[in-house]
């Protein structure tokens, strides 16, 4: 991007951005189209597609597929921990998602079956790299956005035939579900880091062009110290806030 173009892009943003956090543009108006922006300030359509896009990574505007770009204010989902893990949670029926967003809407694609153990998986669950595994994965979208992928592991020996193969696990999820057959997740361990996503990942969240993730990947352990799942999770950096409450 040429000096002047940059000048321009950032102009654009912050003018959008004044207008919108003015209440000038409120809450579902419909931004002006793209080509009428390009023209208002002199740029090519690609600039004002990359305006947009940091404007959408902020969460402040949402792009609907041949529709335009509307004003949407995306509340930050908190992902409060050491607490949103507690057994008085999955084991009286909530899943891990209420704890960050109960009261939004949520949409949810699944998918089960087994695959080859990756190295990596194999190391964290005791079994030999390309051993069979089951897994479960996810996409979650908050508020019509989609905001975290999930992909778990489990030993065949403890998943397989079941409900935790199922789309559905029913209520409290995936670890009641092991709790019911003797395998009661006793402690978690989770290790985050902050990266730039995958163009699979990217594709997947559709997240707008340098918007970071987390990838954070927790083990459950049972009471014998089996490792019984590691969960992959890819989070869009923009959506979340993460929040650690802990005594000192």
């Amino acid at each position: 991007m040429t000096p002047g173009r940059s000048a321009s892009y950032r102009r654009i943003v912050d003018d959008l951005r004044r207008i919108i956090e003015s209440g000038e543009l409120g809450e579902g108006s419909k931004l002006p189209g793209v080509r009428e922006i390009a023209t208002r300030y002199g740029v090519p359509t690609g600039t004002v597609s990359r305006a947009i896009a940091e404007l959408a990574a902020a969460g402040l505007v949402q792009a609907k597929r041949r529709g335009g770009t509307y004003v949407r204010r995306f509340a930050a989902i908190p992902r409060s921990s050491p607490g949103r893990l507690a057994k008085e949670r999955w084991l009286g029926g909530e899943t891990i998602q209420d704890a960050d967003t109960k009261d939004r809407r949520r949409e949810l694609n699944t998918s089960t079956g087994e695959t080859p153990a990756p190295d990596w998986v194999a190391a964290a669950l005791g079994v030999a790299a390309g051993e069979p595994v089951a897994f479960r994965d996810r996409r979650y979208a908050v508020d019509e956005r989609f905001v975290q992928l999930a992909t778990s592991y489990l030993p065949v020996d403890i998943a397989r035939g079941t409900q935790i193969m199922h789309t559905d696990t029913g209520p409290g999820g995936t670890y009641a579900r092991l709790a019911e057959i003797g395998h009661r997740p006793v402690r978690f361990t989770e290790y985050l880091r902050a990266r730039m996503p995958s163009p699979e990942e990217t594709d997947r969240l559709e997240l707008p062009v340098g918007t970071p993730v987390f990838e954070i990947t927790r083990h459950a352990f049972n009471e014998e110290g089996r490792c019984v799942e590691i969960n992959r999770m890819i989070l869009d950096g923009m959506a979340y806030l993460l929040d650690y409450s802990f005594p000192a």
